[in-house]
């Protein structure tokens, strides 16, 4: 098992959205090596435990911060790096027809891992009736600003 850092969070959730106390460890933070496909000098690609597409990825700053507004040049560099990196690999591996890539920053935006990571998403032809607008269907009655409404 890699262990980058014990944890304790700076900035907690609120026990009622953590549901957890503040003793407690980060599941990206103890990662089982297995589980790393690979790595750099600040960040890890791993495979989604929980994956909503063919091949759907992470890649996670090996420091525990929160938030992309947290990280060092350098951090995103690397982290930029896998991401290009992975991208190659699901090209060849899964060979989808796009991306979705994104992060949930901050609990309001429906980060559930109060630790920085970037999801990969694999698109496929056809895994969407009509994908058009994307990532605005976070908040759906919002999403379709193409028709007339």
């Amino acid at each position: 098992m890699v262990v980058y850092q014990k944890l304790v969070y700076e900035n907690p959730m609120s026990e009622a959205d953590h549901g957890k106390t503040n003793d407690i460890t980060c599941p990206f933070c103890t990662l089982p090596e297995a589980r790393i496909v690979k790595s750099n000098d600040h960040a890890l690609f791993v495979h989604d435990g929980y994956p909503i597409s063919e091949g759907h990825s992470l890649i996670i700053s090996k420091r525990h911060v929160g938030s992309f507004s947290q990280i060092t040049d350098n951090e995103r560099s690397s982290l930029l790096e896998l991401l290009d990196y992975a991208k190659s690999v699901l090209d060849m591996k899964f060979k989808p027809d796009g991306y979705n890539i994104g992060i949930n920053d901050g609990h309001s935006a429906g980060q559930t891992v109060s630790h920085l990571h970037i999801h990969l998403i694999p698109r496929y032809t056809g895994d969407r009736t009509d994908p058009r607008g994307g990532v605005r269907w976070v908040i759906p009655e919002k999403a379709d600003y193409w028709t007339n409404r």
